[in-house]
């Protein structure tokens, strides 16, 4: 039987890497939890999870029990699942359902058109009741589109309806103000988020996943010779995933829990895993666009080896997904440490960092990059010296910028930061075993 026109190769690979990945991600994003906890607590000189294991407290599967603590993940999975699902009597409840299934929807399709492993050249392949695919060089990516980063832009910017969604159909004022917030601060950075993209396509002139890489490859990483754009990026890419020290929308000190106040069971849990799975696209991007993907500068191996693009091997392909996933868990754990490290900027100096901070620098990379590639002079060290100057220009311009009066802490008269005339504040205690770090020895030891 003669094979259908629309069946390739292509179509076969792009299909199995939608499949592995998407799952890829819904584990990864349970497993992050577990990965937070535990980072947090190492930061914060704690144990972290370290009971639950996999033996489900079966007497066979004793030798699988605790496990570092790897299967509270799954224990955390298991409890939200026989949680009550409550609706609230007033909620939109269409909307109240429809809004955490929209909200994971855009994480989990930004992704297709990364290419983990970049171009394999196929084996035989079987295709049932038809027959078989000759060998062929394909692209190891979910969808081998021309748009590429203008599908990454566009999927990027719808997550933020689930979240509005999920504050309005609440009918709750907490979840109200966190989708207020939310929907404020994601318009605000999607305008940097675009601008720092806008740089990388003004200087490589292609919108192609695989040709930004191909470029980091012959010219050098992104990172390098445009720092400041890497850095817009990833800025954006933390506020547009509502992660630290952007979590406005859901800051429990003020707002309980913000937009998703009145969910519960796998209704709540879906706003998590949206979170985290923004995290790990988020991340996979990052690496992709400023990092070099799955590149490594091994050019002292030769031109062809396994992390060279030319190289389409099924070992090649295996060690560039590697690396690619490294790079990216690197990058998840960085973030992790960014959340546990910076505290949460308040609502206004979020607004004033997008508006005042992070677009105008924005707009200044791209004019920089504009005059660069119009005069061309696009080599690594012309754009690390626009990048040095630009810098420069910031670090003067920042003490000019109009201060604002509002919100500005009062100092309390006679309180340990502002003592009265004469007094002599001593904050450190005085009894020697309270300045004891080694709590086994004694104070006299």
């Amino acid at each position: 039987m003669e094979l259908p026109a629309f069946i390739t190769p292509q179509l076969l690979v792009s299909i199995a890497v939608l499949l592995v990945v998407f799952h890829v991600i819904l584990g990864g994003a349970g497993m992050c939890i577990y990965l937070e906890r535990k980072i947090s607590a190492y930061i914060q000189d704690r144990i972290g999870p370290n009971r639950v294991g996999f033996d489900f407290g079966l007497p066979f599967l004793a030798f699988l029990k605790g496990m570092w603590g790897l299967g509270q993940f799954l224990a955390d999975g298991i409890k939200l699942f026989l949680k009550e699902d409550y609706t609230p009597a007033r909620a939109d409840k269409i909307l109240f359902a429809l809004a955490p299934a929209v909200v994971v929807i855009p994480p989990l399709i930004t992704f297709a058109i990364i290419p983990w492993g970049g171009q394999w050249e196929t084996p035989w392949l079987p295709v049932p009741f038809f027959g078989w695919l000759p060998p062929t060089t394909v692209l190891v990516s979910g969808a081998n589109i021309s748009v590429g980063l203008v599908y990454v832009f566009a999927a990027a910017a719808l997550g933020v309806y689930g979240i509005t969604l999920g504050g309005w159909a609440a009918n709750n004022k907490y979840s109200f103000f966190g989708g207020l917030r939310a929907t404020a601060q994601m318009i605000s950075y999607e305008i940097p988020m675009g601008l720092s993209l806008l740089t990388v396509l003004l200087i490589i002139g292609s919108l192609l996943p695989d040709q930004i890489i191909r470029y980091q490859v012959q010219h050098g990483w992104l990172i390098v010779s445009q720092p400041i754009a890497a850095a817009l990026f990833y800025i954006t890419a933390l506020a547009e995933g509502n992660r630290a020290p952007f979590d406005n929308a859901e800051c429990e000190q003020e707002l309980v829990g913000g937009f998703h106040t009145e969910f519960s069971s796998m209704r709540f849990a879906l706003y998590p895993l949206a979170e985290y799975a923004h995290l790990i696209t988020g991340s996979a991007l990052f690496s992709m666009i400023f990092l070099g993907g799955y590149h490594l500068p091994l050019g002292f191996l030769g031109d062809n080896h396994l992390l060279s693009p030319e190289n389409v091997t099924l070992a090649g392909m295996l060690a560039k997904i590697a690396v690619f996933g490294g790079k990216t868990f690197l990058l998840i754990c960085f973030g992790m440490l960014i959340r546990w490290t910076i505290p949460r900027l308040r609502y206004d100096q979020v607004m004033t960092t997008a508006w005042q901070g992070v677009i105008p620098i924005a707009l200044m990379v791209v004019i920089v990059t504009s005059v660069l590639v119009y005069l061309g002079q696009t080599s690594l060290l012309a754009q690390l010296a626009s990048n040095a100057a630009m810098f420069v220009v910031i670090l003067i311009a920042v003490p000019l910028m109009p201060r604002t009066a509002s919100n500005v802490r009062i100092p309390l008269y006679g309180s340990r930061y502002s003592p009265m005339e004469g007094e002599r504040v001593l904050t450190a205690p005085f009894d020697p075993a309270a300045r004891e770090d080694r709590p086994v020895h004694s104070v006299n030891a």
